[in-house]
């Protein structure tokens, strides 16, 4: 790493350290500083457990420990004993505790937008923001089940056929292609798997069953600012793992030579090419992996 490069690194973080309010005594004139803040905000986003908390914020338990009492001071949050263990311990926010975490909230959408609205190519910059996040966070980037049919999953495929729409010669035309009934791709059939990062999809695949023991993979999809982070592996080996549960034995896949990059995955991870099984008119190359 050459000298110039590092400098750029840290003008970088000098930037996001005074963009964030991460050195004010006051974090966006709340009167606490920026630490508080986000333990207020975890609590008020759904994490309760003290423990999960603190390995989400990166925190030290004795940091932990000072931040969550001084909130408790405050009377903006409350700690009990986790009812199905007591060695461990859960937060929630009061009544002003929760007032104060929609005012957070409120402060730091118009701070964002105001950040973008001044921006030249808010675009680009988003997807600069994306990327840098996803590079920082990527061990925490979880694998879960989700319903094909609702939010964020229709985003990842609206996603999808976007991007297949711009790489293929044609272009693309989900009502023309064998797009797989919801049906399909939950359990006991199937299943659909997202990779998600801080709470927002960045990835996704689905695993398309009929009760028996063949089933075939489908909507491999992983959003650009995450690509080579290893997300694509992942879902395969999670829709793998998913199939094995579930009973299959053989699973299927179809592709299109214009994505190479899925073409490499494929053959690096054990699949076979075999003859077309299908009528779909996109897909040219068509593969097999017994599990």
């Amino acid at each position: 790493m050459d000298s110039l490069a590092t400098a750029r690194f840290r003008r970088f973080a000098r930037a996001v350290t005074a963009e964030v309010g991460a050195l004010d005594s006051s974090f966006l004139g709340r009167g606490r500083p920026l630490g508080a803040a986000r333990v207020l905000n975890a609590v008020g986003a759904g994490r309760t457990e003290v423990g999960e908390i603190r390995a989400y914020l990166g925190l030290d338990s004795g940091l932990m420990s000072r931040l969550l009492r001084s909130l408790e001071e405050e009377g903006l949050v409350a700690t009990a004993p986790h009812p199905a263990d007591a060695r461990r311990r859960v937060a929630s926010l009061t009544e002003a505790g929760r007032g104060e975490f929609e005012a957070y909230e409120a402060l730091s959408d118009a701070r964002a937008v105001a950040l973008l609205e001044r921006a030249s190519h808010a675009d680009d910059l988003l997807h600069a923001m994306d990327r840098v996040a996803l590079v920082l966070g990527q061990e925490a980037i979880g694998i879960v089940e989700a319903d094909p049919t609702r939010e964020p999953a229709r985003a990842c495929l609206a996603a999808y056929y976007a991007e297949l729409a711009t790489r293929f010669p044609g272009g693309f035309d989900v009502a023309l292609s064998f797009d797989p009934e919801a049906a399909a791709m939950v359990r006991p059939r199937g299943t659909f798997l997202l990779a998600v990062a801080d709470g927002l999809p960045v990835g996704c695949v689905g695993l398309k069953g009929d009760g028996g023991p063949v089933a075939e993979i489908k909507r491999l999809w992983v959003d650009p600012a995450a690509r080579g982070l290893g997300l694509a592996r992942r879902l395969m080996r999670a829709a793998e793992a998913a199939a094995r549960d579930l009973g299959i034995r053989t699973l299927r896949l179809d592709t299109n030579s214009a994505l190479p990059e899925a073409l490499a995955l494929y053959r690096r991870s054990g699949w076979v090419e075999i003859d077309r099984f299908n009528d779909d008119p996109y897909p040219d190359l068509f593969f097999e992996k017994t599990l």
